[in-house]
């Protein structure tokens, strides 16, 4: 397996984050690489989500787990890895909201082709949670 994880605290109100999390086809505000995408029904798991980063093919998600408020999980199904993104809310230092991603690439060869793909997967998730936070802020 080959895990990456990068945190970031905020005053933003989780409400405010969450919010802008379930707008998934609002995601391209904050999230630059998103070319396009759309989502085909609630905001809840069993929901596929199809996320088109720029100049890259669709990438088909699935919504695996929502704990409204808390967290996401999401995954990716790519020639016999799954790539499986955990997106959480806790409370940081000073009641700050402290937004956590957490990617875990598991599956055939994850530990050979994680360390190739996951960097590249999770490249640009500082500035992304940066432009998210920043607009929850308002």
């Amino acid at each position: 397996m080959w895990t990456y994880e990068h945190s970031i605290e905020t005053d933003a109100a989780p409400e405010a984050i969450w919010r802008l999390w379930a707008d998934v086809e609002n995601w391209g505000t904050w999230n630059a690489d998103i070319a396009s995408i759309q989502i085909s029904g609630p905001f809840a798991a069993g929901t596929e989500i199809v996320m088109a980063p720029a100049g890259q093919d669709p990438v088909h998600l699935l919504i695996a787990e929502v704990t409204v408020g808390e967290l996401f999980v999401d995954e990716a199904r790519i020639d016999g890895l799954v790539l499986r993104t955990i997106h959480r809310l806790d409370q940081g230092e000073r009641l700050r909201t402290r937004v956590t991603y957490r990617m875990e690439i598991t599956g055939t060869d994850s530990g050979q082709l994680g360390p190739q793909i996951g960097p590249a997967v999770t490249a640009d998730w500082p500035e992304t949670m940066a432009a998210l936070v920043k607009l929850a802020h308002g």
